[in-house]
């Protein structure tokens, strides 16, 4: 029996070494969720520069990008080593402190990579062994790295939102998850909603309500979910975020003049909708009495 037989014989089996997986990949997620908007800012310095005749500001800087450079301690700027690195179990091991100059770690770190071990056993436990399994990892992954960025910075990264959307699109060739007409259809309503909301919005208020990122996010789950799924995720997404912003002024005393990023409620909802959105569907339109 080769080692793939015997996972693929063995769901519990199967669903540790998925979780065990879900930890490292969230190792890298972090990298990705740190890295990734510095990389979009240096780029962007780059082009304005371009357009202005002068010379680019990261011309003469060491090379940075997800692999390069290693990994450092903000504060004193010593070289993580492997055994500092190790998901979860360094954190605790070191008091979720930097070993040399003791500086404590953010709590973003060891919370990705247990969010992302947690929704891979999830993916896992519900799709079981096979490639549509690996699919829904590389579709959750991706909602969880882009969820947090939009978290931190406001901003859905094209190199996160693009792929994903076609991805889905591509992964419905083979139908999985919806069919390639639910698919082209709900990438294309779930661009075209959210950017009509926008516009209206904009109309009446003079004001951008959402950035063009969510638009992308939401073409993006529509591909992976199917056009079916639209509703339920915009419906539950909208719920949520309105309950937390709502929460966050009462007991936090947020101004309500400060936007709040709609993006990984919609990460949410859509994950949420792929793992369960017929069953959702089912109950949504029983309870219309359809």
């Amino acid at each position: 029996m080769t080692l793939l037989e015997l996972v693929a014989g063995a769901p519990a089996l199967f669903v540790t070494l998925a979780v065990l997986l879900g930890l490292i990949i969230g190792s890298f997620l972090n990298v990705v969720i740190h890295r990734l908007p510095v990389m979009m800012e240096r780029e962007w310095r780059t082009q304005c520069a371009e357009l202005l005749n002068q010379p680019a500001p990261e011309a003469n800087q060491p090379a940075f990008n997800l692999w390069t450079p290693r990994s450092r301690c903000p504060h004193c700027s010593h070289l993580i080593g492997a055994t500092e690195n190790i998901p979860l179990l360094s954190f605790i091991l070191q008091r979720g402190r930097c070993v040399h100059c003791q500086a404590g770690i953010s709590w973003q770190y060891p919370l990705v990579e247990a969010v992302s071990g947690l929704l891979t056993g999830l993916v896992a436990w519900q799709f079981g062994f096979g490639w549509p399994a690996l699919a829904a990892l590389l579709f959750t992954w991706t909602l969880l790295a882009a969820g947090v960025i939009d978290l931190k910075h406001q901003l859905l990264p094209d190199d996160l939102t693009l792929p994903l959307l076609w991805l889905g699109l591509a992964v419905a060739l083979w139908g999985p998850f919806a069919d390639l007409p639910s698919s082209l259809i709900g990438a294309m309503a779930g661009y075209l909603s959210l950017w009509t909301v926008y516009q209206a919005f904009r109309l009446l208020t003079g004001k951008e309500g959402m950035g063009h990122g969510d638009f992308k996010l939401l073409a993006a789950l529509g591909a992976w979910t199917g056009w079916q799924s639209l509703v339920a995720i915009v419906l539950l997404s909208s719920l949520v975020g309105a309950v937390v912003g709502l929460a966050l002024i009462l007991f936090r005393g947020r101004d309500r003049g400060v936007p709040m990023p709609f993006g990984p409620f919609l990460a949410a909802a859509g994950w949420i909708a792929l793992l369960w959105g017929e069953t959702i569907n089912r109950a949504y339109l029983h309870w219309l009495g359809l």
